[in-house]
């Protein structure tokens, strides 16, 4: 049985904090919600808060020295994505996409570079919100990844 769901939760949108705890809670799971600032929860289900310090990356410092390969762990940074696949450590984002070696190394390049066309003002990223869509993929990737881990362990 997978441990721990932890969720790389500044950026995470509320609708998937809640929509984890909930199926943390049936499956009799922790949840553990790391961040720089207290960060809202659903008070119907149990979870942990951990405040790192403000320094850059400490939220995804303390995750990755405490997540293992029975966990799973939500983040929309791609860059620690890479270091805790490299881990051996599950990882999905809030949008549907399971982070695994076949694929990282290529998701990781498609990010520098869409980041070098935004530092060389050839592009602009906005921010449209997070839509039912995109909920309704990560829904489905985390059930099916969760499944995965409850049934390997």
């Amino acid at each position: 049985m997978a441990k721990k769901i932890w969720i790389d939760a500044d950026s995470c949108p509320k609708l998937v904090r809640f929509h984890a705890q909930k199926i943390a809670a049936k499956n009799n799971m922790e949840i553990l919600f790391v961040a720089n600032k207290e960060i809202p929860s659903d008070k119907d289900y149990p979870c942990k808060m951990i405040i790192c310090d403000s320094t850059k990356d400490s939220a995804d410092n303390y995750i990755f020295n405490q997540a293992d390969s029975k966990d799973l762990v939500i983040t929309r940074d791609i860059i620690f994505a890479d270091r805790l696949v490299t881990k051996e450590v599950t990882v999905i984002n809030d949008q549907g996409t399971e982070f695994t070696k076949e694929n990282i190394k290529e998701i990781l390049a498609d990010r520098n570079f869409d980041f070098a066309l935004a530092q060389a003002g050839v592009v602009k990223h906005h921010s449209y919100g997070y839509t039912k869509k995109q909920f309704a993929d990560f829904a489905n990737c985390f059930d099916r990844v969760l499944t995965n881990l409850l049934k390997d362990n």
